[in-house]
């Protein structure tokens, strides 16, 4: 059903991009940004967010609304405005595979001379069209106005959160490890990954469809622990997997200082020679692949990638469990449940 969802969505995804120039006009006012943009969107993706808010919505409506899928394709903008933005943020120059938006303008630019801007400042510019665009198309679905009205205000609150959960994200860099606590880790996990990525996709389309306000609760829930599962997996790939797999640099978070579970349970599970290693390695401006193996043999031998591993278990045990009281249809309850044991699989 997700691959049949997804392949819905793609499509969906390029018409809009072209109903969208169509409308406002976007590649006369400015080619190169209209380019880059369709581009930078046209890239193949997983596409959760916007299949979990299709599902929300058919696991609870009793039919199909104009526009479903039109307005799913906003949390996916939504997404790829965050990419934009997260990218100039830690400076990476691929995404995807492919160069991130401030890369592709870069190379627009270079050659230029006197400029007083710089390809981050054109970026972020681009980001926030992608996010205007993102409103439009949510918009599009024929739906009750007072649902439709309170699943935009998700949307909408979707942004704030995944927003404030990446400033405090880069606040807690500056703090030493030693005064990050497990509950600001999770806290940044529901901010940034889980509610924009599972809780806000799934309750915004069963908000559309006329759940129930204790069903949508559940499912916010629900998305919370799967959520939080999916980022602790996503830590162990970017530090453990090739950039051949991920398609980014797995130097990225080192780079950043970010204090994930790994690392907080690595720090706090070793002795004071490896403590002060971690230490000096999240102090170095220059990060390395000599660096990056030094804190995965720390994380191995503290016990963390097994804690980590073990606690994707305990919630997705969570989240199945709470899944048995939601009273959304069936089949849509159980492709979802069957898509995540994927994502936490081996």
């Amino acid at each position: 059903m997700f691959s049949e969802i997804k392949n819905r969505i793609d499509k969906e995804l390029t018409n809009y991009i072209h109903n969208i120039d169509k409308l406002y006009s976007l590649s006369q006012i400015s080619p190169v940004l209209f380019k880059n943009i369709k581009e930078f969107l046209c890239r193949e993706g997983k596409r959760i967010r916007p299949a979990l808010f299709v599902m929300g919505y058919l696991g609870f409506a009793k039919r199909k609304a104009p526009g479903l899928f039109r307005s799913a394709i906003s949390i996916e903008l939504l997404h790829d405005f965050m990419l934009v933005h997260d990218d100039i943020i830690d400076k990476a120059d691929t995404r995807r595979g492919k160069p991130s938006m401030h890369a592709m303008l870069d190379k627009y630019l270079f050659g230029k001379k006197n400029l007083k801007f710089n390809c981050q400042d054109l970026g972020i510019v681009a980001g926030d069209v992608i996010y205007a665009m993102a409103l439009d198309a949510f918009l599009s679905i024929k739906e009750d106005m007072k649902r439709k009205e309170m699943a935009l205000k998700k949307l909408i609150k979707a942004a704030l959160y995944t927003g404030s959960g990446e400033f405090i994200e880069l606040l807690n860099g500056i703090k030493s490890l030693d005064k990050i606590t497990r509950d600001d880790i999770y806290k940044i996990y529901d901010l940034k990954t889980a509610n924009y990525t599972f809780s806000a996709p799934l309750t915004i389309g069963a908000t559309l469809a006329g759940a129930k306000q204790k069903q949508i609760d559940l499912l916010f829930k629900y998305g919370t622990y799967i959520g939080r599962a999916f980022q602790i997996k996503d830590d162990i790939l970017g530090m453990f997997n090739e950039e051949s797999v991920t398609r980014k640099s797995n130097l990225t978070d080192l780079k950043e200082a970010k204090k994930t579970i790994l690392i907080w349970y690595a720090y706090n599970n070793s002795d004071k020679k490896n403590k002060a290693i971690i230490k000096k390695i999240f102090a170095k401006s220059n990060i390395g692949m000599p660096d990056l193996k030094k804190m995965r043999r720390i994380i191995l031998n503290s016990g963390a990638l097994d804690y980590a591993k073990k606690e994707i278990s305990v919630l997705s045990k969570k989240a199945e469990n709470l899944s048995l009281g939601s009273e959304m249809n069936r089949e849509y309850l159980d492709s979802i449940n069957n898509y995540t044991k994927k994502l936490f699989a081996s």
